[in-house]
C-alpha cells in the first residue's frame, strides 16, 4: 500500500502500489485548477482507496469533479463519468509520500502543453535554490 496526504495533514489516503494507467496530464483544466504546467495521474479502483478526513469537491468541468483540502487547498483526486461508471478515480501522484513509487506510463492531453515544455530539461538545474 502506499500512503499520501495533503500540504497540512488533515486529509490522507492509502491506495495499492499497482495501478491501472499512469500519466503526466497537459490539459487546460488540469493547468488553470493547479496552476502547473502539467500534473501526474495515478488510475486506480475507487474503492480501493482509503481516506482519513473528507476532501472537499470542485466541478472542474461538465463532467469532472477534482477533491481537494479545504483547508490547504491540495488537490487529490479526479473522476469524472466515464471514471465512474468503470469504478475508478484519478490519484494524484504528487500527493503520495512516495512519489517515485508510481512512474507515469504515458503523457495525455500533449495538444495543450506549454511550448517551453519540451526543452525545459535543457535549463540549469539546481538541487536547491541558488543563492
Amino acid at each position: 500500500m502506499l500512503h499520501g496526504r495533503c500540504h497540512c495533514g488533515a486529509i490522507q489516503f492509502q491506495m495499492p502500489d499497482r495501478v491501472v494507467a499512469s500519466s503526466v496530464c497537459y490539459c487546460d483544466d488540469c493547468r488553470r485548477q493547479s496552476g502547473a504546467p502539467m500534473l501526474a495521474w495515478a488510475m486506480v479502483a475507487r474503492d480501493s482507496v482509503s481516506l482519513t478526513g473528507k476532501p472537499s469537491v470542485y466541478r472542474s468541468s461538465v463532467d469532472g469533479r477534482r477533491s481537494f483540502c479545504g483547508s490547504c487547498g491540495t488537490g487529490l483526486f479526479f473522476t469524472n463519468g466515464a471514471l465512474d461508471q468503470m469504478g475508478m478515480t484519478q490519484v494524484r501522484i504528487a500527493a503520495l509520500d512516495e512519489p517515485d513509487a508510481i512512474r507515469p506510463q504515458v503523457q495525455v492531453q500533449t495538444a495543450d502543453r506549454a511550448n517551453w515544455i519540451a526543452s525545459v530539461h535543457e535549463l540549469p538545474a539546481f538541487e536547491r535554490f541558488p543563492k
